[in-house]
């Protein structure tokens, strides 16, 4: 029997005074929105991770394009090039996530068809991209659900739920889904450093919902792995190259390792936007590096320790020969590789532009 579902959350709503963003800075504790009313404020909320988790983020942007053309036609004068400038300053928020570009992309061919007054086909193109989201996450929740058996244990990490989406989720939306079919027995979630997305976040997404979730530290996994008896790690994506690759939140190639050395399985759930078939392989992926205040901050220290270097990567990269299944709305690749994901991907990304 289906089990019921809380109230779906909303993180993203746009509306005429501008973006409503949930704070995610500020969960589990307060329920805090940020206000954003032109491109500058939503990319500075992508920057400071107000809002993030890659399908978020290309959505957001869509909605700063559509707060850009607002001003930007509404003024005298050429507004295109006070358009673009908005886009480039969107465009660079934060480099690894491919739906940002993608999104940004979409937004520049409905401008340049629409070229007297976009304003209104922009915004329902911004709208369309969330809606699609949405739906995309639906279906991929279904067809990653139907490989776990009942009683499964599965392992996330960082948030892949309807806070990093349109809503629903990606790892997370299977995980709700597998939930109401009686799939899952509990939901163990990694902490997430140094932002503790899942701590933060996966915890309190699954919690509300009364999933049963179980909170671990980053590097119990191996040890839960081997002695709980996980079935499945279950990640989402920001950026997958044309070989299977995937870029994902640090620590998932770790992840990855441990789970195939001790017999678990790996999921990847992300949509098609995040397909780069352009990108070659993992190793042409730019991975961002957010700067060591990150860490020494998380340590309660007010000034870093001097005499210490930090890196601060937010991605690795989990290369295909360790993942099991990829899931996408558009169909399920097992043990991708070249040619899996030219067979599914090439022709209809290239139809698509």
């Amino acid at each position: 029997m289906p089990r019921p579902s809380a109230r779906a959350l909303e993180p993203l709503v746009l509306g005429p005074e501008g973006l409503r963003i949930l704070d995610q800075r500020q969960l589990p504790g307060t329920e805090a929105w940020v206000l954003a009313t032109d491109a500058a404020e939503v990319a500075a909320a992508i920057r400071a991770m107000a809002v993030r988790g890659a399908p978020a983020i290309g959505i957001a942007a869509a909605y700063g394009a559509v707060l850009a053309a607002r001003i930007c036609w509404a003024e005298p004068g050429p507004a295109r090039p006070c358009w673009d400038q908005a886009l480039a300053e969107l465009g660079a928020a934060r480099p690894t996530a491919v739906n940002l570009a993608w999104a940004l992309d979409r937004m520049r061919r409905v401008a340049d068809q629409h070229g007297l007054d976009p304003r209104e086909a922009l915004e329902a193109e911004a709208r369309g991209i969330h809606a699609e989201d949405r739906a995309q996450n639906v279906a991929m929740a279904r067809l990653g659900a139907a490989y776990l058996a009942a009683g499964s244990r599965v392992l996330t990490h960082c948030n892949t739920g309807a806070l990093a989406t349109g809503g629903h989720g990606t790892a997370l939306g299977v995980v709700r889904t597998a939930w109401s079919e009686g799939r899952i027995e509990r939901v163990y979630a990694t902490e997430t450093r140094p932002w503790l997305q899942g701590a933060r976040l996966t915890a309190w997404e699954l919690a509300r919902e009364g999933i049963p979730v179980t909170l671990v530290v980053d590097s119990a996994a191996a040890h839960l792995i081997e002695r709980v008896g996980i079935s499945w790690l279950l990640v989402g994506a920001d950026r997958i190259a044309a070989n299977g690759d995937v870029a994902n939140k640090v620590g998932t190639l770790g992840l990855a390792l441990v789970a195939r050395t001790l017999g678990a399985r790996v999921m990847v759930v992300a949509p098609s936007s995040t397909v780069d078939m352009a990108t070659a392989d993992g190793a042409a992926i730019p991975i961002e590096d957010r700067g060591g205040e990150e860490i020494w901050r998380a340590t309660g220290a007010k000034a870093p320790p001097a005499g210490i270097a930090f890196t601060n990567p937010s991605f690795d990269v989990t290369p295909a020969r360790l993942i099991d299944v990829l899931v996408t709305e558009r169909g399920v690749i097992e043990a991708p590789d070249r040619t899996r994901m030219a067979a599914l991907f090439h022709t209809a990304l290239h139809e698509a532009d």
